[in-house]
């Protein structure tokens, strides 16, 4: 088959390599978002033993304790979803080997 730019790469190996730069990007992001939610959780027990230390009434401490578990599990929902991403990012990268194996 003809190349008609004459540089030796084919539209379907451009279009690799632009996936492969998005893939990259979409890891280095959800490493980024894996990270923060680390230091969420780090802080959100600092945040409780403060909590506890300084509250002198027991119901607002228990409020803002029950909000503190809403937003751990939501993390943690969040977390679940990042590992089913990557996953999904490492089958669409195995795929991309494979096509480009077979050229």
């Amino acid at each position: 088959m003809s190349n008609p730019a004459g540089n030796g790469e084919g539209p379907e190996h451009t279009a690799f390599v632009e996936l492969e730069r998005i893939v990259g990007a979409a890891l280095e992001h959800l490493a980024e978002v894996a990270e923060r939610a680390e230091m969420a959780e780090a802080r959100n027990a600092e945040f409780e033993e403060l909590i506890k230390r300084f509250t002198g009434d027991e119901s607002e401490a228990g409020q803002v304790l029950h909000r503190l578990a809403q937003l751990e599990e939501d993390n943690e929902d969040m977390c679940s979803q990042l590992e089913a991403g990557r996953d999904g990012v490492d089958k669409l990268i195995a795929k991309i080997r494979f096509l480009e194996e077979q050229r």
